[in-house]
């Protein structure tokens, strides 16, 4: 868009979110004539609501929330809203959206004239020619004699097929886009101002980098040390009197009519015990292969889960959910959910002791193994592997027949189309010390690369370690054969989180 002319002041209540509020205000405060169009978009649950309503108290825009309700009921809730953002002494009385947009954009030529339409995937369902209507009303307004309307029109939507055929189909009339992606490990741990970086993986290994969560009463008494995790659990994401209990049921519940909800909650369920192909999820599900395909698609469209290639097999394609609470519920939550809705404060402890040992192999121990990822890719010092990181994936050897034959994180560099050089295996372990039969491992998954005609010769080999590393690896790593990352470094050492005060909300 154009230069900004009238800075905003980011709100001191606004945590993180620097580069989406300064894109944003621009996006207002765009001097240039005519109407134009903005997208906000990204996950549920990661401040989208509260950025907009700051921005619209900011700049004195308009902001508006739709829900599920038909057309008509959604036009008389915006025109009560606009008559009193307006003083105006009676609602207008809309029953075309045209109308409304009309109305909306009558303050146009006033600076900043914002107009946020929150909500938006709810309100097109039940008023699917909204966005060519928001189309043509904008080409009408930009068409005028002198093209002078200053209406600034924002769209805000979660991740859904809505929102993604409209940024397809965005190119010719959407003048800004902005996604917000989840906190990282690094900045959650920040807003929830933990100290102890093995406390830090469990929580985001529970309600990720959603923002949200830190001011629920999730976040109201949050664990203060390693010890406290088990408390807070029970307390606050274990209790059926909370919200975060059904959470995770109202993120995968919001599908189109039609949908097989219970093969949507399967497939999480297997994806959430480790099931990460297509071909394993229909062994799980006992169902045809040609069944699964559709219903990842589904649920990918939606943010829900990611398909990532393999390094070693790109045609064979690993699924992700992406949203852990998600992973938390369906292997944690859901297996005892008819208990827990019942339980007392004693029940639900006992139901968290035997449900631990599936939280640490089905949720911690793939989510550490993300991170580790993520760090390969994003944190690591650049000099680290010899060359750039490009990519971070987990890989089957060819013709592997066990688990065994399977590594954790391959870091590789770029090399166009074709797969980059070999920068980095590394193995991942979450709940047990790591020592020499690790290095081992990796060394064996080296040569055998090297045998199917891999280049190795650059190769570091690095034991990613939750529980820490026994003296042989040590001295490993002091001889320069393996590089050695502890959660330490994974946060960054000596890096202190800060009081999310200092940043406040989402």
């Amino acid at each position: 868009m154009g230069t900004l002319t009238t800075p905003v002041a980011r709100p001191q209540g606004l945590y993180d979110r620097e580069a989406e509020w300064d894109r944003l205000v621009a996006f207002v405060d765009d001097p240039r004539p005519g109407p134009a169009i903005g997208v906000l978009t990204g996950p549920q649950g990661h401040g989208k609501s509260f950025l907009l309503k700051a921005l619209a108290r900011a700049t004195g825009g308009f902001y508006f929330a739709g829900q599920e309700a038909a057309q008509a009921e959604t036009l008389r809730a915006l025109a009560e809203r606009y008559a009193r953002h307006a003083g105006l002494a009676r609602a207008p009385r809309w029953t075309e959206w045209r109308d409304a947009l009309l109305a909306l954009a009558g303050s146009g030529r006033e600076p900043a004239a914002l107009v946020v339409i929150d909500g938006f995937p709810e309100v097109v369902r039940q008023s699917p020619g909204l966005p060519a209507t928001i189309s043509e009303v904008c080409h009408q307004l930009g068409g005028g004699p002198d093209g002078s309307s200053r209406l600034r029109l924002l769209l805000c939507g979660s991740t859904t097929p809505v929102m993604s055929r409209l940024l397809n189909a965005s190119a010719g009339w959407v003048d800004q886009v902005v996604e917000m992606a989840p906190l990282d490990y690094r900045q959650a741990r920040e807003l929830w101002a933990i100290d102890d970086v093995g406390l830090a993986l469990r929580v985001h290994a529970v309600v990720g980098g959603s923002a949200a969560f830190r001011f629920d009463p999730a976040g109201d008494r949050p664990p203060v040390g390693f010890a406290d995790f088990d408390r807070w659990v029970q307390e606050r994401v274990l209790s059926p009197r909370l919200p975060l209990f059904w959470k995770a049921g109202h993120i995968l519940g919001r599908v189109p009519d039609g949908w097989d909800m219970a093969s949507c909650h399967s497939t999480v369920a297997a994806l959430a015990a480790g099931r990460s192909t297509p071909g394993a999820i229909a062994d799980w599900l006992d169902r045809p292969a040609t069944d699964v395909p559709h219903i990842l698609s589904h649920l990918e469209v939606r943010g829900l889960v990611r398909g990532e290639p393999d390094a070693f097999q790109p045609g064979l394609i690993h699924y992700r959910i992406t949203e852990p609470l998600l992973a938390f519920d369906h292997a944690v939550i859901r297996p005892h959910r008819s208990e827990l809705v019942d339980a007392d404060a004693a029940g639900i402890e006992e139901i968290w002791r035997r449900a631990r040992s599936t939280f640490e192999r089905d949720v911690g121990a793939p989510h550490f193994a993300r991170i580790c990822r993520e760090w390969a890719v994003r944190f690591a010092p650049a000099a680290l592997f010899g060359d750039a990181p490009a990519s971070a994936l987990s890989g089957s050897l060819p013709h592997a027949t066990t688990q065994a034959e399977e590594i954790d994180v391959v870091v590789r560099g770029e090399q166009g189309r074709r797969p980059g050089p070999l920068l980095s295996i590394g193995s991942v372990s979450w709940t047990h010390p790591m020592d020499t039969p690790h290095l081992e491992r990796l060394r064996g998954h080296l040569a055998r690369l090297a045998a199917l005609g891999e280049d190795t010769d650059r190769t570091r080999l690095v034991c990613f370690g939750a529980a820490g590393f026994g003296p042989g690896l040590r001295e490993a790593e002091g001889d320069g054969e393996v590089l050695l990352v502890s959660p330490e470094r994974l946060y960054g050492d000596g890096v202190r989180p800060r009081n999310p005060q200092e940043g406040g909300r989402p």
